[in-house]
């Protein structure tokens, strides 16, 4: 994969500080050349889209950031610094948050067990506050238009509104990066214009999107660069 750049008809965007670095970055599997020298870069407060035909390398950088994967060649760097992520929650740690094609949650858990799965809330006992726990969580979907019951299990959603708790996941963990690969695959119309409003959200307060996706419409409407 060799990134170029382009600008589209979105709008233009104030150069601003690169958040999240891969620098002649390469991985290779058993017979595969899977990154090949790929320099990549992502703004704060900016939406970029990563775009390329199947194989083309997006989903192995994506894991290469955060951690899923080691390079085998070439630097990460995150505000400027060197960084080598031994795992996804390192990664997740350094304010790097991913929303999976996949939805990449615990099915059997409640909707919020699954957003704070990690980091809930706790009481004066030091047990969880689940009361709390809950109305964050109702609060936090409201805002994405999601109305569900947060003690139901996760797995008894649509795939759709499952999407749309794994975005609010990694929005509320205060990342300053957000990944989406292929975000809108399983959302309805609706969804989709929910999820895009909450894009528009996060660049105004200065939050990176990296954006993966094969529909040029979307790209062309949200992203400010395209690699």
């Amino acid at each position: 994969m060799a990134p170029t750049e382009a600008t589209p008809q979105h709008q233009e965007t104030a150069v601003a500080a690169t958040v999240l670095e891969a620098r002649s970055v390469s991985k290779r599997f058993p017979g595969v050349v899977a990154l090949d020298d790929v320099s990549f870069s992502l703004r704060a407060g900016e939406t970029h889209a990563l775009v390329g035909e199947n194989g083309a390398g997006k989903s192995t950088l994506i894991k290469v950031l955060t951690g899923v994967y080691q390079s085998d060649g070439g630097e990460i760097r995150v505000a400027g610094e060197p960084v080598r992520f031994a795992r996804p929650f390192e990664a997740q740690q350094a304010g790097i948050s991913t929303i999976y094609q996949e939805v990449n949650l615990v099915p059997l858990m409640s909707v919020a067990r699954n957003i704070f799965l990690g980091r809930e809330p706790k009481n004066r006992f030091g047990l969880i506050d689940f009361t709390r726990m809950n109305r964050e969580t109702t609060e936090l979907l409201d805002g994405f238009g999601v109305r569900v019951d947060p003690r139901r299990p996760l797995h008894t959603l649509g795939i759709g509104t499952q999407q749309m708790v794994a975005l609010a996941r990694a929005v509320s963990v205060q990342a300053q990066v957000v990944i989406m690969d292929e975000p809108t695959s399983s959302l309805e119309p609706r969804e989709v214009e929910t999820l895009f409003r909450v894009i528009e959200s996060l660049r105004s307060q200065g939050i990176a999107v990296l954006y993966v996706s094969h529909r040029m419409d979307e790209l062309y409407r949200i992203c400010d660069r395209v690699t």
